[in-house]
């Protein structure tokens, strides 16, 4: 299930997490070759990716929203 992003926090390691609309996490690392996501490492390209739908697979399975 698609849902938008709403907003980004760092995980205690110092990679970002995505705030889906949802009330889930999930990571949005920028990790070449394996995962190209050159717009989280900026913070204008995160802005212009708020509201950008992400597969959801804990909506999927039903999962409870997560917490900080």
């Amino acid at each position: 299930m698609d849902k938008p992003i709403s907003g980004y926090h760092k995980d205690e390691e110092g990679d970002w997490v995505a705030e889906l609309a949802c009330g889930h996490f999930q990571h949005v690392r920028h990790n070449p070759p394996w995962v190209s996501r050159p717009w989280v490492i900026t913070e204008d390209g995160r802005n212009l990716m708020l509201g950008h739908k992400l597969p959801c697979k804990k909506c999927d399975l039903q999962a409870p929203v997560d917490i900080i």
